[in-house]
């Protein structure tokens, strides 16, 4: 299973691979004198939530085959006493009475034609076992005897990466218990010979265990090309309907893609002076070659002073070249800018931003490697009001906070809300109070056309088909870039998160939701975030990181490198290519623990990996932090710079409070021990809507490990995710069921309950009851 944040399916919903079915139909008199005959399908989709015991959604359609009938009952028995319907049901009038299960017709169905259907459910619970019902009855009419059912092979994943040289796995189980014992083999069909079944080719489900999924082993041999190679495997066998995997070596002699590395990418040149930076080739070129520097648009007294044209050889390909830019001396008190163009033939160009620091006077614009270092942070008015009149709230509500830009409206402000620029106009005033400490505001950038495309909680005021693209950049992007651009606010550090949950649907998302395709075009997610990026990083105390979304997302193998393949080619295509971005943001208002204390992916409880449990379930990793570490480094071996800095958004991880472990847990049982050592106390991975239990993170931090910027406060605390019900709105919000504490959920969450808190308005409102929960399990506790 892939757990991706957005991905929404309604509980009643039930695909082939989860159906159980049972068709029965007879025909006999009823009192009425009309001639009864009918087809009962049953589907139980069933989840396990603790050893022996479970839940699961029963979907039932009764077609009449029969004389029309008016009104109906629909009666049948459950094979254990530990199969209960709980009072949550739909299409009929539902009540149990020891195994047996009644369900009336509503006003709005009762009429049934002849050939006519309807389908109806409901949610139980089980202990025990959960077997099938075997006989249906309506009006009182037996409908027949069980028809055998072909058991359809579920994969837990239909597409699997496999690196070169080594193997990776993945689970198959059957749909419905088999009437006698089948064996289901993995074969390669077609495709590179490099990959094979390594274990698990041939694998037997019976009666008993057709449920529990069993290990399919991949390998990919090691060669010396570098191709990655595809094969298609078949998995199936004599009584089952068979299913198709399709798997992809991950191949490490890929050579390095050549690429110009420019470094630092904004230069600040003192007036009368001169300032440098350096150039050199990611990869060993095949002869000589020139890369040359010249001046573009801007203030024509910064100029190239020595440097313009350097040659890299076959040998000095890797050694930094230097180029001097001088600024000229003159009377105005104008820090002007100039951009610079670095180029060679046959490859992406890089753009270098220069700043004369004017000696007449005036602030002098600088970019640092890490804005957050040796910086306070901007604490949110609006937001420290409302944290500090909760109670006991006082003790965080100067803790620095994003300011979110999502909608146009937001820039201008309202009544109720700061407009950007006064923001900006108090983060100076906070920085002149500071004395020579320098200040960072972090500004989230939220207004992609088609948002958030899988979601309904935070879908964006502006659309693709309408035209969304072309006001994205006038309306949103352009105003926000002029405002930054401002010389009052040239001293202060302003970091751009950009664009949450957009660049990693295009990764997961375009199978399922017809919006995430139309954001995989044109004016699309790419387009956007280009077009934000080449006006933010053109500004020289702007700094830019990409949303990269979290480990319950991208870090499956069949996610993890297509995400790092689209992030270069998104950001490479920017005036300034991967120069253009100061790093990534993992967990943006997510709740995913920075690290899990008492396990890791190396875990073997009892000789089992933690990989197989429920809760990793195949994921290559359990926290935030070490997928970031690995994110950086797949990104920097890529292509993008060294210096490449990483966020984490700690805001609601601390998962403190009573429920927190202590320690490890001693269970040998995979699933027993994880589930006892975790302190992410969600009841899903995938859940991420207002989850209750939750409590604040580590409070935000510079530098805290290497490869890591910060940690930050992105989603300030206290505000929604998204309303737990319908409430009509004007910021094109809708309900999301994942936001709904009743909503039982779908096959990508496990059918799990969703684990939001009751009572939440729309996302981005205050939520006072989920505040002062965080602060209550805050970890590190609050003092």
């Amino acid at each position: 299973m892939r757990l991706q944040r957005g991905l929404r399916k309604w509980a009643v919903t039930v695909t082939a691979a989860s159906v159980a079915a049972l068709g029965l139909v007879v025909g006999q008199s009823t009192a009425a004198n009309a001639a009864v005959a009918c087809d009962v399908t049953y589907s139980a989709n069933s989840w396990t939530s603790s050893p022996g015991q479970g839940g699961f959604t029963a979907n039932i359609t009764l077609k009449n085959t029969g004389d029309p009938i008016t009104s109906w009952s629909l009666a049948f028995d459950y094979p254990t006493t530990g199969q209960k319907y709980t009072p949550s049901g739909w299409g009929a009038n539902w009540n149990q009475s020891g195994t047996r299960v009644t369900g009336t017709n509503m006003p709005y169905n009762g009429s049934l034609a002849t050939g006519a259907s309807v389908s109806v459910g409901f949610n139980g619970t089980w202990t025990g076992t959960n077997p099938n019902p075997t006989s249906f009855s309506v009006n009182g009419v037996t409908c027949g005897g069980t028809q055998p059912v072909t058991p359809t092979v579920v994969l837990s994943a239909s597409s699997i990466a496999v690196n070169e040289g080594s193997t990776a796995s993945l689970t198959a189980r059957l749909s419905s218990a088999p009437s006698s014992n089948v064996t289901v083999t993995t074969a390669r069909t077609s495709g590179d010979t490099d990959l094979t079944v390594s274990a698990g080719a041939s694998l037997t489900f019976t009666p008993s265990n057709w449920n529990t999924p069993q290990t399919i082993t991949l390998a990919a041999a090691q060669d010396a090309d570098t191709v990655a190679g595809t094969a298609s495997f078949s998995v199936g066998g004599s009584g089952v309907t068979g299913a198709t995997l399709t798997a992809t070596e991950v191949d490490d002699d890929a050579t390095v893609e050549q690429s110009i590395i420019v470094t630092p990418t904004s230069v600040t040149v003192p007036e009368g002076s001169t300032g440098t930076f350096t150039v050199r080739l990611a990869a060993q070129p095949s002869s000589s070659v020139t890369v040359t520097t010249t001046a573009g648009s801007g203030d024509t007294s910064l100029t190239v002073s020595s440097g313009a044209s350097l040659t890299f050889t076959t040998s000095n390909w890797n050694t930094p070249q230097t180029v001097t830019l001088a600024a000229a001396q003159d009377s105005d008190t104008t820090n002007g800018s100039r951009t610079f163009t670095v180029a060679a033939t046959g490859l992406t160009s890089r753009t270098v931003t220069a700043t004369e620091a004017d000696d007449d006077g005036g602030p002098t614009p600088t970019h640092v490697e890490n804005p957050y270092a040796g910086a306070t942070g901007y604490v949110n008015p609006n937001w420290s009001a409302k944290a500090a009149a909760e109670p006991g709230g006082s003790a965080v509500a100067n803790t620095s906070t994003a300011v979110w830009m999502d909608r146009i409206a937001a820039i201008a402000g309202s009544s109720s809300a700061m407009s950007l620029r006064a923001h900006l106009d108090e983060a100076v005033r906070q920085d002149a109070a500071n004395g020579s400490t320098p200040l960072t505001i972090q500004v989230v950038i939220y207004d992609l056309p088609n948002r958030d495309c899988s979601a309904l909680a935070s879908n964006g005021e502006l659309r693709i088909s309408q035209d969304g693209f072309n006001r994205y950049k006038a309306e949103y992007i352009d105003p926000i870039a002029a405002i930054l651009r401002d010389s009052a606010y040239a001293n202060l550090r302003i970091v751009t998160v950009i664009e949450p949950d957009s660049l990693p649907n295009l990764v997961t998302n375009l199978n399922n939701f017809a919006d995430c395709r139309e954001a995989n075009g044109a004016g699309g997610y790419r387009d956007g975030v280009r077009y934000a990026l080449d006006k933010l990083h053109a500004i020289p105390n702007v700094y830019t990181y990409i949303d990269a979304a979290h480990h319950a997302w991208l870090g499956w193998d069949s996610n993890f490198q297509p995400a790092v393949n689209l992030f270069y080619e998104t950001v490479a295509g920017t005036a300034a290519g991967v120069d253009s971005v100061d790093g990534f943001i993992v967990n943006t208002a997510n709740y995913s623990a920075t690290t899990e204390p008492h396990f890791t992916i190396n875990s073997t409880p009892g000789g089992t990996t933690v990989r197989q449990s429920k809760w990793v379930d195949w994921n290559w990793y359990v926290d935030e932090q070490s997928f970031a570490l690995a994110l950086r480094t797949a990104l920097i071996a890529k292509g993008f710079r060294s210096g490449l800095g990483m966020l984490i958004d700690t805001s609601r991880n601390g998962w403190g409070g009573n429920a927190r472990p202590s320690g490890p847990s001693s269970s040998t049982n995979v699933d027993e021990f994880v589930n006892g050592s975790r302190i992410d106390r969600r009841i899903h991975a995938g859940n991420w809507c207002n989850q209750s239990g939750a409590g604040l993170g580590a409070r935000p931090t510079a530098a805290p490990v290497a490869g890591l910027d910060a940690y930050v406060w992105i989603k300030p605390p206290g505000e929604s995710d998204g309303s737990s019900r319908d409430i009509p709105n004007d910021e094109g919000k809708r309900l999301d069921r994942m936001c709904d504490p009743t909503y039982t959920g779908n096959s990508l969450n496990g059918n799990n309950m969703s684990g939001a808190k009751a009572d939440a308005p729309l996302s981005g409102q205050w939520f006072s009851a989920q505040f002062r929960e965080l602060l209550a399990n805050a970890y590190p506790p609050v003092n």
